[in-house]
Protein backbone atom coordinates (compact mmCIF):
# COMPACT_ATOMS: atom_id res chain seq x y z
CA UNK A 1 0.00 0.00 0.00
CA UNK A 2 1.42 3.36 -1.31
CA UNK A 3 2.81 5.24 1.99
CA UNK A 4 2.35 9.13 2.64
CA UNK A 5 5.07 11.11 3.37
CA UNK A 6 6.63 10.96 6.57
CA UNK A 7 5.34 14.41 8.31
CA UNK A 8 6.93 15.75 11.91
CA UNK A 9 4.15 17.81 13.10
CA UNK A 10 3.85 18.28 17.05
CA UNK A 11 1.72 16.09 19.10
CA UNK A 12 -0.07 17.19 22.57
CA UNK A 13 1.61 14.39 24.67
CA UNK A 14 5.03 15.13 23.60
CA UNK A 15 4.47 19.23 24.83
CA UNK A 16 5.82 20.01 28.55
CA UNK A 17 3.29 23.11 28.55
CA UNK A 18 0.28 20.23 28.25
CA UNK A 19 -1.84 21.05 31.44
CA UNK A 20 -2.10 18.19 33.48
CA UNK A 21 -5.48 17.24 33.34
CA UNK A 22 -5.63 16.92 29.42
CA UNK A 23 -2.25 15.15 29.70
CA UNK A 24 -4.60 12.36 31.98
CA UNK A 25 -7.26 12.61 29.79
CA UNK A 26 -5.25 11.36 26.73
CA UNK A 27 -2.97 9.21 28.92
CA UNK A 28 -6.24 6.92 30.58
CA UNK A 29 -7.99 6.70 27.32
CA UNK A 30 -4.86 5.01 25.51
CA UNK A 31 -4.61 3.02 28.84
CA UNK A 32 -8.40 1.59 28.78
CA UNK A 33 -7.83 1.10 24.74
CA UNK A 34 -4.58 -1.27 25.01
CA UNK A 35 -6.47 -3.49 28.46
CA UNK A 36 -9.47 -3.97 26.37
CA UNK A 37 -7.83 -5.06 23.02
CA UNK A 38 -4.61 -6.38 24.24
CA UNK A 39 -3.20 -5.37 21.00
CA UNK A 40 0.32 -6.51 21.59
CA UNK A 41 0.28 -9.33 23.45
CA UNK A 42 1.07 -11.39 20.85
CA UNK A 43 4.56 -10.14 20.74
CA UNK A 44 4.91 -11.86 24.10
CA UNK A 45 7.20 -14.91 22.07
CA UNK A 46 9.26 -12.58 20.59
CA UNK A 47 10.18 -10.55 23.82
CA UNK A 48 11.21 -14.01 25.99
CA UNK A 49 13.12 -14.54 22.94
CA UNK A 50 15.39 -11.70 23.10
CA UNK A 51 15.30 -12.02 27.29
CA UNK A 52 17.08 -15.44 26.72
CA UNK A 53 19.27 -14.71 23.67
CA UNK A 54 20.18 -11.63 26.17
CA UNK A 55 20.71 -13.52 29.37
CA UNK A 56 18.25 -11.30 31.69
CA UNK A 57 14.80 -11.38 33.19
CA UNK A 58 14.68 -7.64 32.76
CA UNK A 59 12.75 -5.31 29.96
CA UNK A 60 13.26 -1.43 30.35
CA UNK A 61 10.27 -0.07 28.85
CA UNK A 62 10.94 3.64 27.40
CA UNK A 63 8.20 6.40 26.82
CA UNK A 64 5.96 3.94 29.12
CA UNK A 65 2.89 6.85 29.37
CA UNK A 66 0.58 5.42 31.97
CA UNK A 67 2.13 1.75 31.64
CA UNK A 68 1.53 1.10 27.77
CA UNK A 69 0.25 -2.33 26.91
CA UNK A 70 2.07 -4.14 30.18
CA UNK A 71 -0.86 -4.89 32.19
CA UNK A 72 -1.65 -7.33 29.66
CA UNK A 73 1.63 -8.26 28.11
CA UNK A 74 3.61 -8.60 31.38
CA UNK A 75 1.67 -11.64 32.19
CA UNK A 76 1.50 -12.94 28.63
CA UNK A 77 5.29 -12.48 28.65
CA UNK A 78 5.81 -14.02 32.17
CA UNK A 79 3.65 -17.41 30.70
CA UNK A 80 6.85 -18.02 28.19
CA UNK A 81 9.40 -16.77 30.33
CA UNK A 82 8.30 -16.67 34.11
CA UNK A 83 11.01 -14.56 35.70
CA UNK A 84 10.34 -11.80 33.55
CA UNK A 85 10.00 -8.22 34.58
CA UNK A 86 9.70 -5.00 33.35
CA UNK A 87 11.09 -1.09 34.51
CA UNK A 88 8.76 1.43 33.01
CA UNK A 89 10.45 4.77 32.48
CA UNK A 90 8.77 8.27 30.97
CA UNK A 91 10.26 11.48 30.05
CA UNK A 92 6.94 12.79 31.78
CA UNK A 93 6.35 9.35 34.30
CA UNK A 94 2.50 9.07 35.48
CA UNK A 95 3.26 6.46 37.68
CA UNK A 96 0.48 3.80 37.18
CA UNK A 97 -0.82 2.09 40.45
CA UNK A 98 -2.56 -1.06 38.79
CA UNK A 99 0.40 -2.81 37.78
CA UNK A 100 0.71 -6.34 37.80
CA UNK A 101 3.55 -8.61 39.63
CA UNK A 102 6.67 -8.24 38.49
CA UNK A 103 6.44 -4.42 36.81
CA UNK A 104 7.55 -1.07 38.78
CA UNK A 105 7.64 2.24 37.68
CA UNK A 106 10.88 4.62 37.96
CA UNK A 107 9.02 7.61 38.96
CA UNK A 108 11.69 9.60 38.30
CA UNK A 109 12.08 11.09 34.47
CA UNK A 110 14.25 9.40 32.05
CA UNK A 111 15.17 10.53 28.47
CA UNK A 112 15.16 7.76 26.51
CA UNK A 113 18.23 9.40 24.11
CA UNK A 114 20.32 9.74 27.86
CA UNK A 115 19.08 6.13 29.72
CA UNK A 116 21.06 6.02 32.55
CA UNK A 117 23.61 3.12 33.15
CA UNK A 118 21.61 1.64 36.33
CA UNK A 119 18.84 0.73 34.10
CA UNK A 120 20.31 -2.32 32.26
CA UNK A 121 18.12 -4.82 30.33
CA UNK A 122 16.41 -5.56 27.42
CA UNK A 123 15.01 -2.03 25.82
CA UNK A 124 11.54 -1.65 24.13
CA UNK A 125 9.17 1.24 22.98
CA UNK A 126 5.59 0.85 22.66
CA UNK A 127 4.25 3.16 19.85
CA UNK A 128 7.03 5.46 21.09
CA UNK A 129 9.54 5.75 18.04
CA UNK A 130 7.82 7.82 16.47
CA UNK A 131 8.08 10.34 18.87
CA UNK A 132 11.95 11.39 17.31
CA UNK A 133 12.71 12.71 14.43
CA UNK A 134 15.15 10.41 12.47
CA UNK A 135 18.60 12.11 14.13
CA UNK A 136 16.93 11.38 17.54
CA UNK A 137 15.87 8.04 16.49
CA UNK A 138 19.02 6.72 15.31
CA UNK A 139 20.84 8.55 18.00
CA UNK A 140 18.52 6.29 20.21
CA UNK A 141 19.06 2.98 18.58
CA UNK A 142 22.72 3.84 17.78
CA UNK A 143 23.13 3.40 21.70
CA UNK A 144 21.52 0.56 22.32
CA UNK A 145 23.95 -0.79 19.25
CA UNK A 146 27.05 1.46 20.87
CA UNK A 147 26.39 -0.55 24.42
CA UNK A 148 25.54 -4.20 22.47
CA UNK A 149 22.26 -4.04 24.35
CA UNK A 150 18.90 -5.80 22.75
CA UNK A 151 16.36 -3.27 21.63
CA UNK A 152 12.50 -3.82 20.31
CA UNK A 153 10.43 -1.26 18.89
CA UNK A 154 6.96 -1.81 17.63
CA UNK A 155 3.64 0.38 16.47
CA UNK A 156 0.09 -0.39 15.26
CA UNK A 157 -0.01 2.99 13.31
CA UNK A 158 0.21 2.87 10.29
CA UNK A 159 1.17 6.07 6.97
CA UNK A 160 -0.92 4.95 4.58
CA UNK A 161 -4.12 7.01 3.55
CA UNK A 162 -6.77 4.84 4.40
CA UNK A 163 -5.94 4.34 7.73
CA UNK A 164 -5.44 7.85 8.79
CA UNK A 165 -8.95 7.88 6.56
CA UNK A 166 -10.02 5.98 9.52
CA UNK A 167 -9.02 7.43 12.59
CA UNK A 168 -10.83 10.48 11.45
CA UNK A 169 -13.93 8.95 11.01
CA UNK A 170 -14.16 6.51 14.36
CA UNK A 171 -11.10 7.84 16.59
CA UNK A 172 -13.83 10.55 18.03
CA UNK A 173 -17.22 7.98 18.25
CA UNK A 174 -14.00 5.70 19.76
CA UNK A 175 -13.22 8.41 22.56
CA UNK A 176 -17.11 8.33 23.59
CA UNK A 177 -17.67 5.02 23.57
CA UNK A 178 -14.56 3.97 25.56
CA UNK A 179 -14.63 7.05 28.18
CA UNK A 180 -17.56 4.96 30.20
CA UNK A 181 -15.10 2.68 30.76
CA UNK A 182 -12.18 4.71 32.43
CA UNK A 183 -11.93 4.29 36.25
CA UNK A 184 -12.20 6.32 38.43
CA UNK A 185 -14.95 8.42 37.00
CA UNK A 186 -14.74 12.06 36.79
CA UNK A 187 -16.67 14.97 36.33
CA UNK A 188 -14.07 16.75 34.81
CA UNK A 189 -13.78 14.14 32.06
CA UNK A 190 -17.04 13.37 31.27
CA UNK A 191 -17.57 17.20 30.56
CA UNK A 192 -13.98 17.56 28.21
CA UNK A 193 -15.73 14.74 26.57
CA UNK A 194 -19.25 14.73 26.23
CA UNK A 195 -19.91 18.53 27.00
CA UNK A 196 -16.93 20.49 25.55
CA UNK A 197 -15.19 17.76 23.47
CA UNK A 198 -11.56 18.79 24.04
CA UNK A 199 -10.23 15.35 24.74
CA UNK A 200 -12.05 13.64 21.63
CA UNK A 201 -10.15 16.64 19.51
CA UNK A 202 -6.94 15.94 21.55
CA UNK A 203 -6.50 12.27 20.82
CA UNK A 204 -7.75 12.28 16.84
CA UNK A 205 -4.83 15.19 16.67
CA UNK A 206 -2.19 13.08 18.16
CA UNK A 207 -3.52 10.14 16.40
CA UNK A 208 -3.45 11.29 12.56
CA UNK A 209 -0.04 13.10 14.01
CA UNK A 210 1.78 8.90 15.24
CA UNK A 211 0.22 8.10 12.28
CA UNK A 212 2.43 10.60 10.08
CA UNK A 213 5.66 10.10 12.10
CA UNK A 214 5.12 6.20 11.79
CA UNK A 215 8.57 4.84 10.45
CA UNK A 216 8.00 2.28 8.07
CA UNK A 217 10.31 -0.87 7.43
CA UNK A 218 11.75 0.80 4.80
CA UNK A 219 12.32 3.62 6.68
CA UNK A 220 13.55 1.82 9.65
CA UNK A 221 16.31 -0.06 7.42
CA UNK A 222 17.74 3.48 6.42
CA UNK A 223 17.47 4.68 10.42
CA UNK A 224 19.91 1.73 11.18
CA UNK A 225 22.31 1.09 8.40
CA UNK A 226 25.57 0.97 9.66
CA UNK A 227 24.28 1.20 13.37
CA UNK A 228 26.58 -1.45 15.21
CA UNK A 229 28.03 -3.55 12.38
CA UNK A 230 30.60 -4.82 14.34
CA UNK A 231 28.70 -7.79 15.52
CA UNK A 232 24.93 -6.37 15.88
CA UNK A 233 22.36 -6.97 13.64
CA UNK A 234 18.77 -5.45 13.17
CA UNK A 235 15.57 -7.15 11.51
CA UNK A 236 12.39 -5.44 10.67
CA UNK A 237 8.72 -5.99 9.37
CA UNK A 238 5.13 -6.37 10.30
CA UNK A 239 3.74 -8.64 12.55
CA UNK A 240 -0.02 -9.38 11.74
CA UNK A 241 -2.42 -10.68 14.62
CA UNK A 242 -5.76 -10.32 15.69
CA UNK A 243 -6.69 -8.66 12.37
CA UNK A 244 -4.07 -5.88 13.57
CA UNK A 245 -0.44 -5.32 11.61
CA UNK A 246 2.31 -4.19 13.92
CA UNK A 247 5.32 -2.89 12.66
CA UNK A 248 8.36 -3.98 14.19
CA UNK A 249 12.21 -3.29 14.85
CA UNK A 250 14.83 -5.45 16.65
CA UNK A 251 18.12 -5.09 17.03
CA UNK A 252 20.26 -7.69 19.11
CA UNK A 253 24.09 -8.40 19.60
CA UNK A 254 24.77 -11.45 17.10
CA UNK A 255 24.93 -14.57 18.88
Amino acid sequence: MPLLPRIHLFEFLDQPWLPKLLRRGEVDYLHVVLDRLRSYDSVAPQLAELLRTAGTDRVVDLCSGTGGPWRTLLPALQAVHGRAEVVLTDLHPTPEQELPPGAHYRDTPVDATRIPEELTGVRTLFDGLHHFPPEQARALLGDAAARKVPIAAFELTQRSLPYILSQILLVVPLVWGFTPLIRPMRWWRLALTYLVPILPLLILWDGVVSSLRTYAPADLEKLTTGLGSDGYRWSSGVHRAKGMAITYLIGQPRA
